[in-house]
């Protein structure tokens, strides 16, 4: 039987709320959503450049504390407070992940938590088999 494993990285904030940054299930990574806090749980500085970086530095702890990385992303989903950002926002996140692309949803949403302007979150694989 897959047992629920919770991940918690003192690399990035802690919750906010009744959650865990993320949780291991079998061979999978599901992160909560990270939003562009830093280790003291204050919203960064900067506009949406900066809350996105600090987003992906926060992603990046988790995955590194659950033995994983960037490069083993199956998925994310990218909330973001104005469409019009999109490409802002989508310049960083290709720039986090180079040629590795995985799947994405990408939504405009009427409000975040502490009202930053973007959130992410994502599902990773732990070990990955090579062809």
């Amino acid at each position: 039987m897959t047992t629920l494993h919770v991940v918690s990285s003192q690399g990035a904030p802690a919750a906010i709320g009744p959650y865990s940054q993320a949780m291991k299930f079998g061979n999978l990574l599901f992160t909560s959503g990270q939003i562009p806090l830093d280790l003291n749980g204050a919203v960064v500085a900067g506009g949406v450049e900066e809350q996105t970086h600090q987003v992906f530095r926060n992603l990046q702890a988790v995955l590194l504390e659950a033995g994983t990385n960037l490069a083993h992303v199956i998925k994310a989903t990218v909330f973001i407070k104005d469409m019009n950002q999109f490409a802002a926002i989508n310049e960083i996140y290709a720039s986090y992940f180079g040629d590795h692309k995985p799947a994405r949803s990408t939504v405009e949403v009427a409000r975040l938590p502490k009202d930053v302007l973007v959130e992410i979150e994502l599902i990773a694989a732990l070990s990955v088999e090579t062809d």
